[in-house]
């Protein structure tokens, strides 16, 4: 009860100086608004107000010389008054500023209700009081019209008042007993100075138009003062922290501005523009090599291959032909990335076939499990089953091996962040095999994929003809942009958003079943400064199929995990394999993708290393043949959902976005 009492007698005290000042100010300040206009002021002057919700601890009893209480008194609250005028600086565009706050401090309590050997409570009570200064450190994290900041500093307080009241009563045994008179001094040995530290949050709210010179802001704000460097007394072990619930009233003159505020900041240089191509194609017959991982990955906690992977029956396996894979689709073939990946789906079958055809070809299966030797086992002995019962292998060419951990597991030591998709990627059968056969060229040793398939597929919105947003200076001047896309019919799509300078969008991703139309594009850019920049753009956009007769050829080459740099193989793939298949005056199209490990920003990065490394590849082998005709396209497009060539449901799907594709398409 009595702290209630405090409490409120407290908050009134607290409160009612800063209502008073606030009330003249708003008294004062003209009607109506008047012009010229005025900027937002650096320097503010004003009064903070608030109450001090003290926790106090440890131990009081020799309270001075002259007396000492019966018992001790330890635990204790209270809550006190918090006046003073402040000072503070921080230019309106910028995160730093400096406050200053110097006045009465209040840190009086009443200690828990104690009973002597007497059987008698007794009470003690302080009006501990300081005057305190306390300059701070102010930083705005993002600069809004809200203006939410954080603050830090010391804390120098000097006494002002150390007076106790301490009161000991009856036994309520012998209520005929007369109390004794309250006993009311001063505490000894309290310390003049002190020295601590504060930390707190306030948000300014801006209560006057910058159409006046004087403008007003009320800030409420909270502080916390830990006991470190509180410790009122010398002696003993009086302990006092400190939660500080306030508000402050700040005015402040701001200087005449001949122009709308809008100028004082100049715009980022950025420059933006789009570029939609002419014709866009929706679909183009391509000649892929498809690069085929040698790993079959399963399930956390089963030791089955999964229902996933394309299965025969050994009646079925008989008419299996790897050119024929459109009749073998994936069991749950409705989704995009399983229609995309009905190859690696069949990697078995494609195996057992291989493995047919090369009679004295002898392969490893290695099971790699985190669950220990025994699980790998049991994983790789299913894959050889299954060559065996439906492809009907010779047991003996298949050896199996367990393992704890595959030969370049994706989980590296000291990895804390998306363990359980790295774990998914780690639980695999390797496929080894020292055979030509198998083995894609130019490719040796226990990690070696197997030789690539080549088939015809139809490319959906191939990416030369995605609509290009390009915002040259965005990375540097943007926290992030975006794009509000409105269509003559009125419609708004919103894209975004973004932090690197250059987005592809695939073009049916706006024009719907539209087969044309005209576009007004806002790019919307946020500065580091909370500031919104606006550029306008308009583009005409047309869907356009052509022929099928339209063909290139596409290649992949597939990455470790967070490398951007090709392995050896693939570099030689790159140089003695593609690279003379580009046709004079072709066009190369590289684009890079990750999975979704990894933070957004840092995945569209790696993507865009990845195509500059296949591009510098390609670049040097064509300038060793003496060849300068062909012209480049590089796209990054990170760990995009809507523009990876696979979900990252599966670790195969992860393992296979971790690619660069090659589109070549020869000269129109």
């Amino acid at each position: 009860m009595k702290f209630l009492i405090y409490a409120k007698k407290a908050l009134r005290k607290s409160w009612l100086p800063i209502i008073g000042i606030f009330m003249l100010i708003i008294k004062c300040l003209p009607a109506q608004a008047q012009e010229p206009l005025y900027a937002v002021p650096s320097w503010w002057f004003g009064v903070a107000s608030g109450a001090n919700f003290s926790l106090h601890n440890g131990t009081n009893q020799q309270l001075n010389t002259a007396y000492a209480t019966p018992v001790a008194f330890g635990k204790g609250n209270g809550v006190g008054l918090y006046l003073a005028p402040l000072l503070e600086y921080h230019h309106p565009y910028s995160k730093w500023g400096f406050m200053l706050q110097a006045g009465y401090d209040n840190r009086q309590g009443a200690f828990e209700e104690t009973v002597s050997s007497c059987n008698c409570p007794a009470d003690l009570s302080t009006a501990l009081s300081y005057i305190s200064i306390e300059p701070s450190l102010r930083f705005s994290p993002i600069l809004t019209k809200l203006n939410f900041y954080f603050y830090a500093g010391p804390r120098l307080a000097f006494n002002l008042d150390k007076s106790f009241s301490f009161q000991q009563g009856i036994n309520p045994a012998t209520p005929e007993q007369t109390p004794g008179s309250a006993v009311k001094g001063d505490f000894d040995n309290i310390e003049k100075m002190r020295a601590s530290l504060q930390i707190g949050a306030g948000y300014d709210i801006p209560i006057s138009s910058q159409l006046t010179k004087t403008q007003l802001v009320f800030s409420p704000f909270i502080a916390y003062h830990p006991s470190f460097g509180q410790p009122p007394r010398s002696t003993e072990s009086w302990g006092l922290s400190t939660l500080r619930v306030g508000a402050a009233l700040k005015f402040g003159q701001g200087r005449k501005l001949e122009t709308f505020p809008e100028v004082i900041s100049p715009e980022p240089n950025v420059r933006f523009y789009v570029s939609a191509p002419a014709n866009i194609p929706a679909e183009r017959v391509v000649r892929e090599i498809f690069p085929l991982r040698n790993y079959v990955f399963f399930d956390l906690g089963s030791t089955e291959i999964p229902e996933r992977y394309v299965l025969l029956q050994r009646e079925q396996a008989r008419d299996f032909r790897e050119d024929q894979l459109e009749l073998f689709p994936p069991k749950y073939a409705a989704s995009r990335s399983q229609r995309q990946m009905l190859v690696y789906y069949n990697v078995l079958n494609i195996l057992g076939e291989r493995l047919s055809k090369s009679p004295s070809t002898t392969i490893r299966m290695v099971g790699s499990s985190a669950a220990g030797f025994d699980d790998g086992m049991a994983m790789a002995t299913s894959v050889q089953r299954y060559l065996v019962n439906s492809f009907g292998i010779d047991a003996s060419r298949i050896t199996t091996i367990g393992r704890d951990k595959p030969e370049i597991p994706s989980e590296q030591p000291g990895a804390t962040q998306e363990l359980e998709l790295l774990r998914q990627g780690d639980r695999r059968v390797s496929i080894e095999s020292n055979s030509l056969d198998l083995l894609s060229e130019l490719q040796h040793g226990p990690d070696a994929q197997l030789r690539p398939v080549e088939f015809t597929a139809t490319q959906t919105a191939p990416p030369d003809s995605y609509v290009s947003f390009v915002n040259e200076g965005a990375s540097a001047a943007f926290l992030s942009w975006s794009m509000e896309i409105k269509d003559d019919m009125g419609k708004v799509q919103t894209f975004g958003p973004y932090t690197q300078d250059r987005v592809a969008i695939p073009s049916k991703s706006i024009l719907g079943s539209r087969p044309e139309g005209y576009y007004d594009i806002t790019m919307k850019g946020i500065s580091d400064q909370g500031y919104v920049v606006e550029k306008d753009a308009t583009v005409r956009m047309v869907l356009w199929t052509p022929p099928k007769t339209h063909e290139g050829m596409r290649f992949s080459v597939l990455f470790e995990f967070n490398e951007s740099k090709s392995i050896a193989a693939n570099e030689k793939y790159l140089s003695e394999v593609v690279a003379p298949k580009i046709p004079q005056f072709g066009t190369v199209i590289i684009h890079g993708y990750t999975d979704i490990i990894g933070d957004e920003a840092s995945n569209q990065k790696l993507s865009l290393a990845r195509a500059d490394d296949v591009l510098g590849i390609l670049r040097k082998s064509l300038a060793t043949a003496g060849r300068t005709d062909v012209s480049f396209e590089v796209y990054g497009f990170g760990e995009d959902q809507m523009l990876s060539p696979f979900d990252n449901v599966y670790p195969e799907e992860r393992f296979y976005n971790r690619t660069v594709v090659i589109d070549i398409i020869p000269a129109k």
